[in-house]
């Protein structure tokens, strides 16, 4: 591959990436009323589906996946309905977290939710069965240019992640403890915000 041919899919992934999603918004949820550094475990859960389902596209999964509309279905409206259920928690709760301890959630929790949150767009296989051959070079090695492809993608989204866990990590810790109660239902706020993009996307693709 080519370095004219990379820095052109990296422009590509970076135009791509620029309207917030579902999982930028769970970042920010989470970063926000945990801290970056406990975010950062949801960015991982969202990195390890990202992983399985570019290695889904690479095996030549997507077209299976792709046909069976049902399934697709049914992982999509659970990951909304996960969603929902995380950010009326949230929102609920609120009155009762008045420390920053109280509104720790576990690494595991967190990864899971980052991960079932990418993981309920089974779609993305399809995308990126459609992207990755764009750049990809048929007189070389596939592996190869695959892992490179991939491996770029993941690190441009980990910045994107890292970035907007960061901003949300820096503007909660200039909030006053007062206010964490309202930092709360805005996190509960953008999960739900989050199921609802799932949401639509899902009826679209219908």
């Amino acid at each position: 591959m080519s370095f004219d041919v990379w820095i052109t899919y990296a422009a590509t992934v970076l135009l791509l990436m620029s309207p917030p999603g579902p999982s930028q918004l769970l970042m920010l949820s989470n970063s926000a009323t945990n801290g970056l550094g406990r975010g950062l475990f949801t960015a991982a859960g969202d990195l390890s589906a990202n992983l399985l389902q570019m290695l889904a596209a690479g095996l030549g999964l997507a077209a299976i996946i792709a046909t069976s509309g049902v399934a697709l279905s049914i992982i999509k409206w659970l990951g909304v309905a996960y969603l929902v259920f995380l950010g009326a928690k949230m929102i609920l709760g609120a009155k009762r977290r008045t420390t920053q301890a109280a509104l720790r959630t576990s690494r595991k929790a967190l990864w899971m939710q980052g991960f079932v949150t990418s993981a309920a767009n089974p779609k993305a296989v399809v995308f990126f069965a459609a992207l990755f051959p764009l750049f990809i070079d048929g007189a070389l090695p596939f592996w190869p240019q695959f892992a490179i492809l991939s491996a770029t993608y993941l690190v441009i989204d980990g910045l994107f992640l890292t970035a907007y866990g960061g901003t949300a990590s820096w503007l909660a810790a200039r909030l006053r403890s007062s206010a964490r109660s309202w930092l709360d239902r805005a996190g509960g706020g953008f999960m739900i915000l989050a199921a609802l993009l799932l949401g639509l996307k899902s009826l679209r693709d219908a």
